[in-house]
């Protein structure tokens, strides 16, 4: 089992914690964790863009001019698309980009993102992030002692006040055990964890 460093709000080394190989020592499954990555990406997208093909718009059902002896190009319609106010050539029509990935396969890239966090040195551990108010300064003099930037830090239902005080630094996203994702484990320098969120995440996924 991994041991890693627990430390205080200070930034002082104040023990150690072991982690669950279940959860953080996982043979990292590259593929999967892709297939999460694009899963999650795809699945944000709307797919609501909607063109009219020649067959939708409305007018055009009679042939503008007689098809010899004008001078005139042949036309069937004035909604075909060379036309002003025709239709669209292979018109974008409503469509779903989900990508599924089943359940095991989902969990095994949580824990493939988090067990490379690990072996990389950018998973830390704090004791606790407590806050008696909501101060956004106080929470970055925390970042500050931890000497990280960009993280995504993940805490216990507990601390609602580190929550709020993180949420107008651009370079920090706060979630919650159930809310972790790979995209983010991956989007962010460093994971920070609070020893009440990893005993949750080695509950849920061990």
């Amino acid at each position: 089992m991994a041991n890693v460093s627990v430390y205080n709000m200070e930034g002082k080394e104040v023990g150690t914690l072991e982690l669950n190989d279940a959860v953080f020592g996982v043979d990292v499954n590259e593929h999967l964790v892709h297939m999460a990555v694009v899963s999650q990406l795809a699945n944000k997208r709307q797919g609501t863009q909607k063109a009219k093909t020649r067959a939708e718009v409305s007018g055009g059902g009679r042939k503008p001019w007689k098809q010899k002896g004008t001078g005139h190009a042949r036309q069937g319609s004035t909604r075909s698309p060379q036309w002003t106010g025709g239709g669209v050539v292979f018109a974008p029509t409503p469509r779903d980009y989900t990508i599924r990935l089943n359940k095991k396969e989902r969990r095994l890239a949580l824990k493939s993102a988090l067990t490379s966090r690990v072996n990389e040195n950018k998973f830390i551990v704090v004791d606790e992030l407590k806050f008696d108010e909501i101060k956004t300064k106080k929470f970055q003099t925390v970042l500050n002692n931890l000497k990280v930037s960009k993280a995504l830090v993940v805490v216990g239902d507990d601390s609602s006040n580190a929550v709020l005080s993180a949420r107008n630094i651009a370079s920090i996203k706060t979630a919650f055990v159930n809310t972790i994702n790979v995209y983010d484990i991956l989007k962010y320098n460093t994971v920070v964890a609070t020893k009440t969120a990893v005993a949750a995440i080695e509950e849920v996924y061990a």
